[in-house]
């Protein structure tokens, strides 16, 4: 079973270091098997920059690119050759300056080069977001907010922040530690006893959740048709639901444990479930 130290500090407030963390959980019962870092985007953006496109021409030799000036806070604007429809001047971009190591769909490294596109010469790539690991659209570049700095690390735009995910051994008698709520409740015992920890454990808030108990119109009846057998039987209905791509926080939390994002439904169901 995978953990995500992050996900896991929603529900418990501690600052301690993962070895730490390792040896408390193996100590309660929660054996930790192996624990590995893992980067919200692959290669953590490191040296994409925020770029300003101050100049943007035709290629002289190509129909379908673009000859660019771009100011990434260096002494000297870069001149990069751009084939994307929506580049512009004006714009505030992200660009991969050279020895940027990228990563393709299939997780294969590749590095950004000084280079000649059609006799003009190019300093780097100014970037979309399948190419940084962002999202999957290529249809043309990430263009940013205009109050953006230029030379601003995208690291730290986006607020990328690494995790580490503990492959827990978990035994078939400790169903209560299934999922990151239950092991945060364990180890927060664990911390009140033994370190003195004077924290709580952060529930999942509901607050927003109505009990509808005589609505009429709702599409969902529950009916007990044995008390003894089932005591109580609750169900919970969202209305008005569109279906589309769920926040970042979410997706990242998802892919961190080795699950795959789909649309908001899909993956509220395992966030819910982990």
């Amino acid at each position: 079973m995978n953990i995500s130290l992050n996900w896991l500090k929603r529900y418990l407030h501690i600052d301690l270091p993962v070895e730490k963390i390792s040896e408390m959980l193996t100590d309660i019962g929660l054996e930790v098997e192996g624990v590995e870092m893992v980067e919200s985007i692959k290669g953590g953006l490191s040296g994409i920059v925020v770029g300003h496109v101050i100049e943007c021409e035709q290629h002289p030799n190509a129909d379908k690119l673009r000859l660019t000036k771009v100011n990434v806070g260096q002494d000297e604007p870069l001149q990069i050759v751009c084939g994307a429809p929506n580049v512009a001047a004006g714009q505030k971009v992200l660009v991969a300056t050279i020895g940027t190591t990228l990563y393709g769909p299939d997780g294969e490294p590749w590095k950004i080069k000084k280079g000649k596109i059609r006799g003009e010469e190019s300093h780097g790539m100014i970037c979309a977001e399948d190419e940084l690991g962002l999202g999957d659209d290529h249809d043309g570049i990430i263009v940013l907010p205009e109050d953006v700095a230029v030379g601003t690390l995208a690291s730290s735009y986006y607020n990328l922040e690494n995790d580490f995910v503990f492959d827990i051994g978990l035994t078939p008698n400790r169903s209560d530690a299934t999922h990151h709520l239950g092991v945060a409740r364990d180890l927060g015992a664990y911390l009140r006893i033994n370190e003195d920890w004077k924290g709580s454990i952060t529930d999942a808030d509901i607050t927003d959740f109505k009990v509808e108990e005589n609505d009429t119109n709702s599409i969902i009846k529950v009916s007990v048709e044995n008390e003894a057998a089932c005591p109580r039987y609750s169900a919970i209905m969202l209305k008005d639901v569109k279906v589309m791509p769920s926040p970042d926080w979410m997706q990242t939390l998802l892919k961190s444990i080795g699950v795959r994002p789909i649309n908001n439904i899909v993956d509220i169901t395992n966030f819910v479930l982990h």
